[in-house]
């Protein structure tokens, strides 16, 4: 591919130089989503689209030949709805019938979209989306109509969840490439809850993941889970942020370890998982509970590279001076680059990028709305 090139030397000394892809970034704020693209190198963003619209939810949805994009918007006058475009977002389209929405017999109404999930290629047409009130929705058009998963909504411990700071919501969804019956979900603040056969049945999953805002400790669920990401390599390592706590699944969930030593705070948001390297995720620590900034009023992104055992701080093209920015749950992510693009939003408003697996960065944006989520694909 033509245009500017990314150097590095590996660990044998070798230096590389490889191509820099072109990608699409897509970032939404509090009033509106902007949209990003990296061509020969070079970034441009266009102007917002759904303005004074919060966007707490982005999909970029890859197993189509042009990739489509599903937007969750929430707005003060109509109310949050699910949108989707096959232009690279330069046109979209909204259903005349709102495509996520209670049954009558529920007795509840759609407060926000929190999550839009494509499942992996062997079900080319599958979307999921988690919502709040916590509820995890199905499509099986490319995320034009959805359908409750109505085992979890019926799940026999719902009348003993209890919303967190955010609200009470299914915010997570992860997806095995290997098995399509293979579903987990994390609700805020009910914990981890998997289903293997495509959502017929749920079991609270959250062995070993800490509650210590409750009397129990332990509970088997009610945990404040905060993200899940699914390692490259091995499918069944998951890796989760919690409200304190920072833990690693070898076994899909079934049971949790804690991986926070070495962090200088346990407490955090966002994690993300590199696009191609086993063992090597990443987390945004938050100070808590009561100053909800950056450790050490640092801005810095910390990586493993064996699944936890170690942690690194990334800060090189960071600002070095005392920062407030907080990162959101949906405000990192990866692209699928190799090497990877790492990428992020705060609540200042300012968005950074890393296009070598989080070894430097560079700002792309500032004076932004609050960023609420942030997803990139190579296109």
């Amino acid at each position: 591919m033509a245009g500017c090139r990314l150097a590095r030397i590996r660990d044998n000394g070798v230096l590389e130089v490889a191509a820099m892809p072109d990608v699409l970034l897509t970032v939404g704020t509090r009033k509106g989503l902007f949209i990003g693209r990296r061509h020969d190198g070079r970034w441009e963003f266009d102007d917002p689209s759904f303005p004074a619209q919060a966007v707490y939810s982005v999909a970029i949805d890859t197993r189509r030949p042009t990739p489509r994009l599903l937007v969750g918007g929430d707005s003060s006058h109509w109310g949050p709805s699910v949108f989707h475009s096959d232009d690279l977002g330069r046109s979209w389209t909204e259903p005349a019938r709102p495509s996520v929405r209670f049954p009558e017999d529920t007795g509840a109404s759609l407060e926000r979209v929190w999550q839009l999930h494509p499942a992996p290629q062997h079900s080319p047409d599958v979307v999921y989306a988690g919502t709040e009130p916590a509820a995890l929705f199905r499509s099986a058009d490319g995320g034009e109509s959805f359908e409750l998963v109505r085992p979890l909504w019926e799940h026999p411990t719902r009348s003993r969840w209890v919303p967190g700071g955010g609200g009470e919501a299914v915010h997570t969804v992860v997806t095995d490439p290997r098995d399509p019956e293979a579903l987990t979900v994390a609700v805020s603040t009910a914990g981890v809850f998997r289903s293997r056969d495509g959502g017929a049945a749920w079991a609270p999953s959250n062995q070993g993941v800490s509650a210590v805002f409750l009397p129990d400790p332990n509970p088997e669920f009610g945990q404040c889970v905060h993200k899940i990401a699914q390692d490259a390599g091995d499918r069944d390592r998951l890796y989760l942020q919690n409200h304190w706590g920072v833990f690693r699944s070898d076994d899909a969930g079934a049971s949790w370890s804690d991986i926070g030593s070495g962090l200088p705070s346990d407490f955090g948001f966002a994690i993300a998982a590199h696009p191609h390297r086993p063992d090597t995720a990443y987390v945004f620590p938050i100070t808590a509970d009561s100053d909800r900034v950056p450790a050490d009023h640092r801005c810095r992104v910390y990586r493993t590279t064996d699944a936890g055992e170690t942690w690194e701080p990334l800060s090189r093209g960071l600002p070095e001076s005392d920062h407030y920015g907080t990162v959101l749950r949906d405000a990192l992510c990866t692209d699928d680059a190799d090497p990877a693009g790492v990428y992020f939003g705060n609540r200042n408003g300012e968005l950074y990028a890393s296009a070598d697996d989080g070894d430097s960065w560079r700002l792309l944006a500032e004076h932004l709305p609050d960023v609420l989520c942030v997803r990139a694909a190579v296109i």
